[in-house]
Order: C-alpha cells, then sequence, then structure tokens
C-alpha cells in the first residue's frame, strides 16, 4: 500500500477525488473504527479517507458548489447565500500552512 488515499468528494453529481493525507497518519483512528465496530481495516480505511476528502474542501469551494446545488434544487440566490451563510460556521476547513516562524510565534508570542 502506498500510503496514499484518494477520496470521492462533492454531492449532487459534483464529484471529484482529492489525494487526502498519508492513512499512516490516521492508523489510530482506522484502529479504533476496526476495534470498536463491524469495520474491516479496509473498511475504516476508505471511511476516514471519504469523511477526510469531505472536509478538505475549501471555504470559496465549497461556497460555490453550495450554491451550484442549492440553485439546481430550485432556490433563489438569497435564498442559497442565506443557507450557506448557515452552513459554512459547521464546516471544517483544513489550517493554512504555517512556517517555522509561525509556528514559534504562536507558542512563544
Amino acid at each position: 500500500m502506498s500510503g496514499r488515499i484518494l477520496a470521492k468528494v462533492g454531492t449532487g453529481g459534483h464529484h471529484g477525488l482529492v489525494e487526502v493525507a498519508p492513512v499512516q497518519q490516521h492508523g489510530d483512528l482506522v484502529e479504533y473504527l476496526t476495534g470498536t465496530g463491524p469495520l474491516s481495516y479496509a473498511e475504516a480505511t476508505r471511511l476516514v479517507a471519504d469523511v477526510l476528502g469531505y472536509f478538505s474542501e475549501a471555504p470559496d469551494e465549497f461556497v460555490r458548489r453550495r450554491h451550484r446545488e442549492l440553485k439546481a434544487g430550485g432556490l433563489t440566490n438569497d435564498q442559497a447565500f442565506r443557507r450557506i451563510a448557515a452552513e459554512l460556521p459547521h464546516r471544517r476547513y483544513a489550517p493554512p500552512e504555517l512556517s517555522l516562524r509561525q509556528l514559534r510565534r504562536i507558542v512563544y508570542g
């Protein structure tokens, strides 16, 4: 296994494949899922990849995708943007890449 996982992201027919973090970084989660439920290692790995892929979408990508989906569902722009504004705080986004200097500033001020 290469350690690379490709996950399908998107809904409503707007899917794409994105590479998510290597499975080794999430081995503890995969082990937890296989130990607490009926999932096999392969199923748990796929589940983790799908969830990570779902939440790997950048905010601007999410807004564009959701707007297309909501408009296709018959909502007006005003309704769509209100719904998106309500959904955004409940999404998880990857943090920005931080330099070593930025990391030190977080710790030491």
